[in-house]
């Protein structure tokens, strides 16, 4: 999941934060709090990507239970699982991470499982995001920040409505479209317009989304993982489909462009925080984790962001030149599915798929 936001949505987002105040369904952290003060907690140790929370969230926390919170920061997964394993779930209190490596971290048994009288605020969590593969009892984690696959296009630069993955392949679209470098997201959408699964480790069924994905080719004008939306933005593309932090920063930029849940169903990542088996600091882990259950607080933190709000109770407290990117729509009758961890065959497959596409792409 990228999570390089531009210059321009940080730069909006940090102007609209408020001074963090009490309303409605929310529970103080006077619970947690008090955990962690009769444990000793006076600090949290806290790994995940840079720059995830606003420091406004960071410095509440602290002046509500006054533990001192230590930040530190991975570029990768990958890097955070080597770290995990080589403390044996140690030195780091709570860690921030997506879902597929958070599956490893927990068959490796270096997740502890949570203890929920702690987070009163835990109903807050909106149950779309619950119940996935990577801890399919909610025993584990908590969401924290969602990437969900949409598509995003100028009005007025394409010929016709988008309202599902499959008007991606009709000939308007010509040379004006643009896709991220993420295969899996990519190839799946070649499998959704076929009614399969992203998961699909069928051959035979990949080999009809190769064809597929092949008869795409002539409308990409832009495979590109970075700053996508500058292009959508510059019209340099009518269409794209972009990661999360991406589209975020093209709406805010212009409004009037058009955001689409592809009626295939909509794909979606999470970035889940868990405690390390061996936490020094268990109780100050609890009480941060409720403390950003709240809604006032969530809210904060998914503007600051720009990833889809995991807290229901937050939905409607985000800005609305907001929410709808940063919320599911009302309607939505959430037909979701994650890319989930393949086979290596299976894997091998998507990579030759891949490489295919974009050799006829011209990329």
């Amino acid at each position: 999941m990228n999570r390089k936001l531009n210059s321009v949505l940080a730069l909006a987002l940090a102007g609209s934060l408020a001074l963090l105040s009490g309303c409605g369904q929310s529970a103080s952290s006077s619970e947690g709090a008090s955990s962690a003060a009769a444990s000793g907690d006076t600090q949290l140790n806290l790994y995940t990507w840079e720059g995830m929370f606003p420091q406004e969230v960071l410095d509440g926390f602290t002046a509500e239970t006054g533990i001192q919170i230590n930040y530190s920061s991975f570029d990768t997964d990958e890097t955070m699982l080597a770290k995990l394993e080589a403390a044996k779930g140690g030195d780091y209190d709570l860690v921030i991470a997506d879902d597929y490596i958070v599956e490893t971290a927990i068959s490796e048994d270096l997740v502890a499982k949570l203890d929920k009288t702690k987070l009163s605020n835990l109903g807050n969590v909106n149950p779309i995001y619950q119940g996935q593969f990577f801890d399919p009892e909610d025993a584990y984690t908590v969401p924290y920040g969602a990437g969900v696959q949409t598509i995003v296009y100028d009005p007025t630069l394409v010929e016709k409505p988008i309202t599902c993955y499959a008007d991606l392949w009709d000939e308007s679209l010509k040379d004006n479209l643009a896709v991220i470098g993420n295969y899996r997201v990519v190839d799946g959408m070649a499998l959704k317009v076929l009614g399969e699964s992203y998961n699909t480790e069928d051959p035979a069924v990949l080999e009809q989304a190769k064809a597929k994905l092949l008869e795409l080719a002539p409308n990409i004008r832009l495979i590109k993982d970075a700053n996508t939306q500058d292009d959508l933005l510059s019209g340099e593309v009518g269409a794209a489909v972009m990661y999360t932090s991406q589209v975020t920063a093209a709406c805010l930029a212009n409004p009037d462009l058009q955001v689409v849940y592809p009626t295939e169903g909509v794909g979606f990542g999470i970035m889940a925080q868990f405690i390390p088996s061996n936490a020094p600091h268990s109780d100050a882990a609890h009480a941060f984790i409720d403390y950003i259950l709240r809604p006032e607080v969530a809210k904060s933190c998914f503007e600051w962001m720009g990833y889809y709000c995991t807290n229901k109770a937050a939905d409607s407290l985000i800005d609305p030149a907001y929410q709808s990117f940063l919320t599911l729509p009302e309607d939505f009758d959430g037909k979701t599915e994650m890319i989930q961890n393949v086979s290596a065959e299976t894997e091998e497959i998507h990579a030759q798929m891949w490489t295919e596409f974009k050799a006829a792409c011209g990329q």
